[in-house]
């Protein structure tokens, strides 16, 4: 074997070090988590007690749009790292928008563990090898790539997929069609989207502090600007903030101890990243859980406490805010006039544009099918057909595809000019929260629009059902005027302060934060949990912006600019009884037009909680494609590089269903795992004329390897005696007995690629097979049996003691004797 040394990179000592940071970062995150808790639980029972709220929305809101739903599935191709392969899986994406990859559709369906789970809050979906290599190729600082540098993978095909994360492991997938490519990137897209919302809105403390403290702690650090990894889950968040912090110093030690070609230091330093990741990912998990836990015990008597003082303790807030509004004000005015307020009209008009244009889509979109719909009634269309379409208009919300436009029209969004100035990381963090709002607003449009039909219906009959929807639509659609002009004001509001706050509390806080202390002896020590005068700072900076952001968003809502409507308008046919159809259940279309479920509408999942026939529905039908075959559970070899076979791989694919969840290539989860990642010893068979020498050696898939150590093992193989071999005549006796039995026992078709439905790809040619009965081959061409020459015998068993004594001289080394 040959050993490619080099110094070990994370021992013992380094491991302890970066997780006694981890421990570090999340215990100065817990105490100001703690200190938030008690502020966010105050501002939600002072909020209780003395009312408030928005503008109503006129459009209704379902809870659970996606209950008994799946998004997607299908197949694709996912690369092997371990073996470096492309091999088909089957892709099943549920309403949690977690993906799953099976060995094939039937292990999906007999509800066998999945080989690989993906959380994609944090990831990128790519869609080309250009875009992933210039992310790679600024991973490790000191290398200086070539644009044009190779990655250390070749796409089976000229259509990749590829998530890519800034800490964990990269996910690389290839379809075979274009078509097929942009429908599973709008899929993924929406996968990343909806997992980076990660914090539910409707926790009124928990949220906010968990918010506050974040963006506090990272304020402490120097970051003061939005922050693009705010994405998923709490523990996601965290582990996301540890790493902030900890890759790099992983850099600084690991980076320029890797060794080899600068694709083989990319492939173990994105390893070695997502072993320290999922480490520190456990850790938070369970730390969060029990500083959550910890907060949860204590509220019940701090609610108590805050209901009971309530009025004093605002009383002594609004003593306290006076103080360093004296102090902080005069301050923020002139930071205001001469750095800030040039520039909120041109930052507004950047958010304007792009997000009313991806809103005006989304009302596009949603009057379009709702006159494919009135069209198919009028043409006479069953109402099976109409109960069919009722049910893809209840999804149109979260199907990706035909989404896309709209979410496409916001990702123009562009602060270029102003990131700089104010510190904004990327526009993405605003693109998202848009694209959010976005299929909110159509899920209600298409949720109320739903609601009133079947209200009109129930009073009104079937007769005349294109006039109905036509009434309904009409309506629904100045409710969505209404309503988006509602969210699209807010939004910019919010998007405002997120941009503007963080500057001013970075250009006012070198001045004014050494002088807060002293206001804190103004506080009684009772109430010191529910009032921090961090807080109270920033809370009298927001103010003395906000009648700015709120007045040039009025100025825009007056000249009616991109359709903002002025917040005292209302609607002249307001349904005030309306909100009360949203407590009615949702209506199954197609059981109450008697019409069966869409073609590809089902998934194979079973739904949660419910009976033992029932199915989930899938909002994306599966991809079509005309004259495509796809391999069943093929193997596509990588252009150029010669592929190392799995061991028994025909045996263990029989098996690997059956085990649970197989042992897909992993990230190192110990320090002699990543010891041995960055010290293998890679084991070549050479001709024993072949001189081991250290140097450089080409290895399988073409990478160049640096050998410092050689190891040469010897092995012998017996020879097989005479009397161990099979003579010539026995051969040629087994050979007769086993052509005479042809006729009896044809050798079964090579099986059809679309005959096996793993590919989640329809077809009609497949649904009369049995994947595991043999079918007949004819011998002619015309499809007929014929039968044997005994000539064509004759050459076929010398042919056939031909090839098997030219296999038994290769497998011991010497020829036969007669």
């Amino acid at each position: 074997s040959k050993k490619r040394t080099s110094t070990s990179l994370v021992n013992t000592r380094n491991k302890v070090v970066l997780l006694h940071d981890s421990l570090d970062v999340m215990k100065e995150f817990s105490d100001v988590f703690e200190q938030q808790y008690s502020v966010a639980l105050f501002n939600s029972v002072r909020f209780e007690i003395e009312g408030g709220g928005g503008t109503q929305s006129q459009l209704l809101h379902r809870k659970d749009p996606l209950a008994g739903r799946s998004i997607f599935s299908g197949s694709l191709f996912q690369y092997l790292e371990e073996n470096r392969k492309w091999r088909s899986r089957f892709v099943s994406v549920p309403n949690s928008y977690t993906i799953s990859l099976y060995e094939s559709k039937t292990a999906h369906d007999r509800g066998l563990h999945p080989k690989v789970t993906i959380n994609c809050a944090g990831y990128k979906a790519l869609t080309s090898m250009e875009e992933y290599t210039e992310l790679i190729n600024t991973s490790l600082p000191g290398i200086k790539a070539k644009a044009s540098s190779t990655p250390f993978i070749k796409c089976a095909s000229q259509f990749p997929l590829i998530l890519w994360h800034p800490y964990a492991r990269h996910h690389y997938f290839c379809v075979m069609t274009e078509k097929e490519q942009n429908k599973w990137h709008a899929v993924l897209q929406d996968c990343v989207r909806h997992r980076n919302n990660g914090l539910p809105e409707d926790c009124t403390v928990q949220t906010p502090a968990f918010t506050d403290a974040v963006r506090l702690y990272r304020q402490t650090k120097g970051h003061y600007g939005t922050w693009d990894m705010m994405c998923g889950a709490p523990p996601q968040i965290l582990a996301n903030l540890v790493m902030e912090t900890l890759q790099p110093e992983l850099r600084s030690v690991i980076g320029p101890r890797l060794k080899g070609k600068l694709q083989q230091r990319q492939r173990d330093w994105m390893l070695i990243s997502d072993a320290v990741y999922r480490q520190v990912l456990s850790q938070t998990t369970g730390q969060y859980d029990a500083l959550v836990e910890g907060c949860e015990a204590q509220r019940a008597p701090l609610d108590a406490r805050l209901r009971t003082d309530m009025d004093q303790i605002i009383t002594s807030k609004e003593h306290v805010s006076s103080k360093i509004r004296a102090l902080v004000l005069p301050k923020a005015e002139q930071l205001l006039q001469t750095s800030v307020q040039p520039y909120i009209s041109s930052i507004l008009e950047a958010l304007m544009e792009p997000t009313s244009r991806g809103f005006s889509e989304v009302r596009d979109i949603f009057f379009k099918e709702m006159v494919d719909i009135s069209k198919n009634s009028l043409n006479g269309a069953g109402k099976d057909k109409l109960g069919d379409h009722m049910e893809r208009l209840s999804m149109l919300a979260f199907h990706p595809v035909k989404m896309q436009s709209c979410y496409e029209k916001v990702e123009q969004l562009n602060l270029e000019g102003l990131q700089q100035r104010f510190d904004v990381a990327s526009p993405s963090v605003f693109i998202s929260r848009a694209q959010i709002l976005m299929r909110e607003q159509m899920d209600n449009a298409v949720y109320t629009f739903m609601q009133l039909l079947q209200q009109s219906l129930e009073t009104q009959g079937e007769d005349d059902m294109c006039k109905t929807m036509q009434r309904c639509q009409d309506r629904v659609l100045k409710k969505y005027d209404y309503d988006s002009s509602t969210v699209r004001k807010k939004f910019f509001r919010e998007s405002l302060l997120q941009i503007i706050i963080p500057y001013m509390l970075q250009q006012l806080s070198p001045s004014c934060s050494p002088e807060l202390p002293r206001f804190e002896e103004l506080i009684f020590e009772d109430f010191s949990r529910f009032l921090l005068v961090e807080n109270m700072f920033e809370e009298v900076v927001l103010q003395s912006v906000s009648k700015d952001i709120m007045m040039a968003v009025k100025d825009a809502a007056l000249q009616r600019r991109h359709n903002l409507y002025r917040d005292s308008m209302i609607l002249t046919n307001s349904d005030p009884n309306l909100h009360l159809l949203g407590e009615n259940p949702q209506v199954d279309w197609a059981t109450r037009f008697g019409g069966d479920e869409p073609e590809g509408s089902v998934g194979g999942g079973r739904v949660e909680g419910g009976g033992s026939g029932s199915r989930r529905r899938q909002v994306v039908s599966m991809i079509q494609l005309d004259g495509v075959p796809l391999p069943f559970e093929s193997c596509l070899e990588v252009p150029g590089v010669e592929l190392i076979p799995e061991e028994d791989a025909e045996m263990l694919e029989g098996n690997e269903e059956d085990r649970g969840p197989p042992g897909e290539p992993k990230s190192p989860d110990s320090v002699h795992g990543i010891r041995d990642l960055i010290n293998p010893v890679v084991e070549m068979v050479l001709p024993v004329s072949t001189e081991p020498t250290t140097g450089t050696v080409t290895m399988q898939d073409g990478l160049q390897e640096h050998v410092t150590h050689v190891t040469t093992v010897v092995e012998d193989f017996p020879r097989k005696s005479l009397r161990d071999k099979t003579s010539p005549q026995a051969i040629l006796q087994q050979l007769v007995g086993n052509l005479d039995g042809e006729s009896s026992l044809r050798p079964p078709l090579a099986s059809d690629f679309s005959s096996r439905n793993d590919s989640g790809f329809q077809s009609q040619t497949n649904e009369g097979l049995d994947e595991d009965e043999p079918q007949p081959i004819p011998n002619g061409l015309n499809g007929e049996d014929k039968e044997d020459n005994p000539l064509d015998r004759t050459l076929k068993m010398e042919k056939a003691l031909e090839r098997n004594q030219q296999s038994a001289s290769h497998v011991t080394g010497e020829k036969w004797e007669e």
